[in-house]
């Protein structure tokens, strides 16, 4: 008797069904002699720092057959002493600082702690695109409350008190700088937000990615923690810093939040090697940070050609500016692909986001820009 032959069923991963059919997130990797689409710092550590760096990393190796420090206190108490000479506040104790691998992974740590089935997460758009994605993951309802339109992509603080009391969201995103606009956020804003979160238990978390890019005067919401325990201020090392490689995020709250975040984070997620890096980049802070103000000028002066040109272009205090708009933004853009020059199509239809690079660079795409949108 001949065996059955049966057809073999295609394998198909059983997939949650709200993930079948999506793409991972990620602007597009692609080898440019201008890379202008993912917001990193373009001055690469100098020889003496990466010899630094390759010491520590080195030390660390030594003892990579042991788990790392799973609590990494010395690390934490450094960001604190960072950000007290960054912003000018009483360094915040090391139980009031937490760190991962990016800021990504801070949002997902709070997401995971106070997101979940039945809650809500609000933010106003054009926001991070990253946002919803937190919130789809952890089961946490999305909501959402545009901003006015172009150019300003502002808030005020009553429609921000206002959205807060109407939707009654656990976590409310602020974004400041806010990313693609640009623009930062006014501590009124902050204010009213915890304002009306106290009245439901709720938290306001304030995504301070591209702090250290903003302009003179514009303050940061790190100054508002001692008065409002419902507050979380995130932070990154791989903009201003150019440690982008490194992966390391951070935020600032009440000891009560970070001790939430300890209790949904992976066992030992900070390795070794990430916590060395770190303390490195931290005792060279004012080397790291010897850029920043090169390249805020090289953004006003970015801002100043495009609106000269003709262009809309929101206020930036972030390392990139967002600019249209475009009948067909697509066309654009693979005009400046075809020149080597990458920006980033984000945010709403006919708008386009370019990060700010070195003199070069910015040389590059405003020439590319110009053979490809001539006005």
């Amino acid at each position: 008797m001949q065996p059955i032959e049966r057809q073999a069923e295609p394998f198909r991963a059983p997939i949650r069904d709200d993930l079948a059919g999506l793409e991972p997130y990620g602007a597009p990797q692609l080898e440019v002699r201008h890379p202008l689409n993912v917001n990193e710092n373009p001055f690469a550590p100098s020889p003496e720092l990466a010899a630094r760096l390759a010491d520590a990393v080195r030390e660390a190796a030594a003892g990579l057959n042991r788990y790392p420090d799973r609590e990494f206190m010395t690390l934490r108490s450094a960001l604190g002493e960072y950000l007290s000479r960054e912003s000018g506040i009483s360094a915040p104790p090391a139980e009031s600082v937490w760190a991962a691998n990016g800021s990504n992974e801070i949002m997902q740590h709070l997401f995971a702690a106070f997101g979940g089935p039945g809650r809500s997460a609000l933010s106003f758009t054009p926001c991070y695109s990253m946002y919803p994605e937190y919130a789809r993951n952890s089961f946490t309802d999305f909501v959402t409350v545009p901003r006015t339109a172009a150019p300003e992509f502002a808030l005020s603080a009553q429609q921000v008190e206002q959205a807060c009391r109407e939707h009654r969201p656990t976590l409310v995103l602020l974004t400041s700088p806010n990313n693609p606009t640009g623009t930062a956020s006014e501590m009124e804003l902050v204010t009213a937000a915890c304002e009306a979160q106290r009245a439901h238990n709720g938290l306001v978390v304030v995504d301070e990615a591209y702090a250290e890019f903003r302009r003179d005067g514009v303050p940061s919401a790190l100054t508002l923690l001692p008065e409002y325990k419902n507050l979380i201020v995130t932070r990154t090392m791989s903009k201003a810093f150019a440690m982008a490689g490194t992966r390391l995020g951070y935020a600032v709250a009440a000891p009560e939040i970070i001790d939430a975040l300890r209790i949904v984070r992976l066992p030992y997620h900070l390795s070794a090697i990430t916590q060395a890096a770190a303390l490195t980049a931290l005792e060279s802070a004012d080397e790291l940070l010897a850029q920043v103000s090169f390249l805020r000028s090289e953004r006003d002066r970015l801002v100043a050609h495009l609106r000269e040109r003709g262009y809309t272009v929101a206020d930036s205090d972030a390392n990139f500016v967002f600019f249209g708009t475009f009948p067909d933004r697509h066309a654009v853009w693979q005009g400046l692909l075809e020149r080597s020059v990458l920006v980033r199509e984000v945010g709403p239809d006919g708008w386009l986001r370019v990060s700010v690079g070195t003199a070069q660079d910015n040389a590059a795409f405003t020439a590319a820009l110009e053979e490809v949108d001539p006005r």
